[in-house]
């Protein structure tokens, strides 16, 4: 795991406890400088998410168009076998 993955597992554990947290204890107003930052991280959270999901459907995409060619491939009657890899099996 780098050290992103590492940093954003954090920020999700974080954000799950805080999550969890709503509700506990007794109510307060929270003050301005607390609202700008729970703002600031929403942003950022959002940025994260479609991130996320922009690349999500970027791979998908890719896997489509592999697919599509195999498909081409194997209807022309084209030998494919080279075009998968072959996987060691875990001992």
């Amino acid at each position: 795991m780098n050290n992103q993955d590492g940093r954003e597992c954090d920020v999700g554990k974080r954000i799950t406890s805080l999550i969890r947290s709503i509700g506990q204890g007794p109510k307060k107003r929270i003050t301005g400088k607390e609202l700008r930052t729970l703002k600031t991280a929403a942003g950022r959270l959002d940025q994260m998410l479609k991130a996320a999901t922009d690349a999500d459907r970027q791979a998908l995409r890719k896997a489509a168009a592999r697919l599509d060619q195999l498909l081409v491939n194997l209807r022309t009657g084209k030998d494919v076998s080279h075009d998968f890899k072959r996987r060691k099996s875990p001992k």
